[in-house]
């Protein structure tokens, strides 16, 4: 290696060193370096504007002198208004919210030549590592951006009103500070009394149920410069997510909404009718609650007496049966502020789709329609036997039964228990041909209980009957009487065997044979064996299985009595 080599190299090497330690190099105004820069920027800062950020404060060695990570707290200023040195005040103009810039700021437009006190020497170029946190300004208002509304808006939020929603609540870099979805539970409050703060009740303000807003809040209308003393700083914007669920007005009455009326509707509820229907249960937002439907049977009560809530007590009057229609029930009319402490939420406006099954009134009788042929020499009374077709439904139509289905009629003795009460009333006084529509209330059919798996409880029947056949009966008490003149020597004519005593046989064969040649007539619809049963022990006084002479009495002969 030659001389000049060595000479050359140790310049080099001098070169390098002092590059190294070189002082920095002055700045004539600002340098800024984008660290990081967000997606989306809504707003960037001007003069005026009042910010939030944190910083790092460096010297060019990197050497630290100033935090605002170190102090906990955000620093928060107006900008352009001179209170920041020059160089940053400058800076922070066009800045959005999450953008970080490392700002490089000369003497002149920092502390200069004087510097600050014992932290910052003279003649010291500054960085500052930047994030923004905040923007807002004193000519702010609250700021609304819909981004889903129901395509039906019924009402919107009014002073007064009480409102039920959820929120996510963040500060303006996205920070989050409070949210209902995480206790579960709804915000339920007045809007616009002042029991909010003052940027949300205004922000909550032409909301539909079921509408998703944010809301943003500056300071001045949220917690201000101190804050909430937690998890809100002072001087800190608010953003809301908010979803509407429920709204009404202590001053609400109950909504109705008639979906389907029937034609003709002969009749409408009042109060003291006891009413079986069907229903949906929803709260205002669409959450389901409960149904009739789910338990497949349907919902039974007397409505205008309070047994029901006093909404649905009032939205069940003046309705026809079949009639479908939706009752909106705010909550003082409903479960109030509690709720029901399981489905119902407190201070829940309620939402019924309603379909009118039947109903009745405890001193309803049967009623009865149709015409009487032209022809109609007989009419059915108590104790006659009778023949009849009959279709069978409750009142809305649904299939209950069909003498159809046995393709014979069905056949009773009015007046003997064979058939339900209303039924016996429908059929006396009907001739033969005679088509009767027989509707029948419960208390006059199967009561509460109904038929298990074929007539439900308390409901009301339809009958379509028409009479085909009937048999006169025979007056009340009498299982057998005579068409002619009785014999005087009755006994005796039954004694066959002469034995002074009458047994079973005789006594049977006896008053059958005169059935057969037409002396006598035996009550219709019975069984005739189970007859001769009965009159014969009504005749065997002493119950020793005979009767003798002593004992045996005509009918006419003693005290009216049931031979049954």
């Amino acid at each position: 290696m030659t001389r000049l080599t060595v000479q050359m190299i140790f310049l080099a090497v001098l070169v390098t060193f002092v590059a190294c330690n070189a002082p920095p190099v002055p700045l004539d105004d600002i340098v800024i370096e984008k660290t990081f820069t967000p997606e989306r920027c809504d707003r960037m800062v001007k003069p005026g504007d009042f910010v939030r950020y944190h910083y790092i404060g460096t010297f060019p060695d990197g050497k630290k002198f100033d935090s605002s990570y170190d102090r906990g707290t955000t620093y928060n200023v107006m900008v352009g208004q001179k209170k920041l040195i020059a160089g940053m005040d400058k800076a922070l103009v066009g800045m959005c919210v999450n953008e970080r810039w490392t700002i490089k700021i000369p003497p002149q437009l920092a502390y200069g030549k004087s510097g600050y006190g014992d932290i910052i020497p003279a003649d010291s170029i500054l960085h500052f590592d930047v994030l923004m946190l905040d923007i807002w300004n004193t000519e702010d208002k609250v700021q609304t951006q819909t981004y889903y509304k129901p395509e039906i808006c019924n009402r919107t939020v009014e002073v007064s009103d009480y409102v039920r929603y959820h929120y996510n609540g963040t500060l303006l870099d996205g920070t989050l500070f409070d949210s209902s979805h995480t206790r579960m539970r709804t915000y339920d409050t007045y809007v616009g009394i002042g029991w909010l703060i003052a940027g949300m009740d205004q922000g909550l303000l032409g909301m539909c149920v079921g509408e998703k807003r944010i809301i943003t809040i500056p300071p001045f209308l949220g917690y201000g410069e101190n804050g909430d003393g937690s998890d809100i700083p002072g001087q800190a914007s608010l953003v809301f997510d908010v979803v509407l669920l429920d709204l009404h007005n202590p001053k609400d009455e109950i909504i109705v909404d008639v979906q389907t009326l029937p034609d003709p509707c002969p009749r409408k509820s009042k109060v003291g009718d006891f009413m079986r229907y069907h229903y949906n249960g929803t709260l205002l937002d669409g959450t389901f609650f409960d149904s009739s439907y789910s338990r497949n049977h349907t919902y039974d009560t007397y409505i205008g007496k309070g047994y029901v809530i006093a909404g649905m007590d009032q939205g069940l009057m003046d309705v026809c049966i079949g009639e479908r229609r939706r009752i909106t029930i705010p909550p003082h009319l409903a479960y109030g502020e509690e709720g029901t402490g399981t489905s119902i939420p407190g201070s829940a406006v309620l939402v019924f789709d309603i379909h009118i099954i039947d109903f009745h009134n405890p001193s309803d009788t049967v009623e009865i329609s149709g015409e009487k042929p032209e022809k109609c020499t007989y009419q059915a009374k108590q104790g006659d036997f009778v023949k009849y077709y009959y279709n069978a439904t409750l009142m809305d139509g649904t299939y209950i039964g069909s003498t159809n289905t046995f393709g014979k009629t069905y056949n009773v003795v009015l007046g003997a228990g064979q058939v339900v009460i209303g039924m016996e009333q429908g059929l006396l006084g009907m001739c033969v041909g005679e088509k009767r529509k027989l509707v029948i209330p419960p208390h006059l059919a199967y009561g509460e209980r109904g038929v298990d798996g074929e007539v439900p409880g308390s409901a009301v029947l339809v009958f379509d009957v028409e009479m085909v056949e009937m048999e006169e009966g025979l007056p009340e008490g009498y299982m057998f009487v005579w068409n002619g003149d009785v014999s005087p020597d009755l006994f005796s004519e039954m004694d066959k065997n002469k034995d002074k005593e009458l047994d079973r046989t005789e006594f049977s064969e006896y008053i059958l044979q005169q059935v057969e040649d037409g002396k006598g007539r035996l009550a219709p619809g019975f069984d005739q064996q189970r007859i001769m049963d009965n009159m014969y022990d009504n005749q065997d006084r002493n119950k020793d299985g005979k009767i003798t002479e002593t004992e045996f009495k005509l009918k006419a002969d003693e005290p009216v009595h049931d031979e049954l």
